[in-house]
């Protein structure tokens, strides 16, 4: 019996990793060459926020003036596009409690996308993005370690039957 649990959450561990992979590349589709999100050009010049806030600030005070779409997407969309990076960095790197892990990693991916945005003239590198992003990834982890624990609680119970 115990066998089949060890072969059951490698091959979910498995699964785990090819959908990760998967999502890094939609990630890198949707921020450098979506058209949906007018990635179809570049810029001439590179476009660079190295202010924190700045452009939240923005986004918030010129809410109203701008579609529910462009807000929502610039106020939350990295925050819920970094999310599954979270969630699924320690079942990658195959670690429990890997919170610092996770985090920097998020970071760190982040800032390869801002950077590729910057090199690739499009988009903005933007500080603020690396922030939501960083943000996301932790809202993700926290989000594997309710589900470890709730799994960790179902497996006792179980194992007491």
């Amino acid at each position: 019996m115990v066998l089949v649990t060890v072969e059951k959450k490698k091959l979910a561990r498995r699964g785990v990793k090819i959908l990760f992979y998967l999502y890094i590349v939609v990630i890198f589709y949707f921020v450098l060459l979506s058209e949906r999100y007018g990635r179809s050009t570049g810029y001439d010049t590179s476009h660079v926020n190295l202010v924190l806030f700045k452009e939240i600030n923005r986004f918030w005070r010129y809410r109203h003036l701008l579609s529910t779409e462009a807000v929502v997407t610039n106020l939350f969309g990295n925050i819920f596009a970094f999310s599954p990076f979270g969630f699924m960095i320690p079942i990658v790197i195959n670690k429990k409690k890997a919170f610092f892990r996770s985090v920097f990693a998020t970071f760190f991916f982040s800032l390869l996308i801002e950077t590729s945005q910057l090199i690739m003239k499009v988009g903005v590198f933007d500080v603020d993005d690396l922030l939501m992003n960083t943000i996301g990834g932790l809202i993700g982890y926290i989000g594997y370690r309710i589900m470890v624990a709730i799994y960790d609680v179902y497996d006792r119970k179980r194992a007491a039957k």
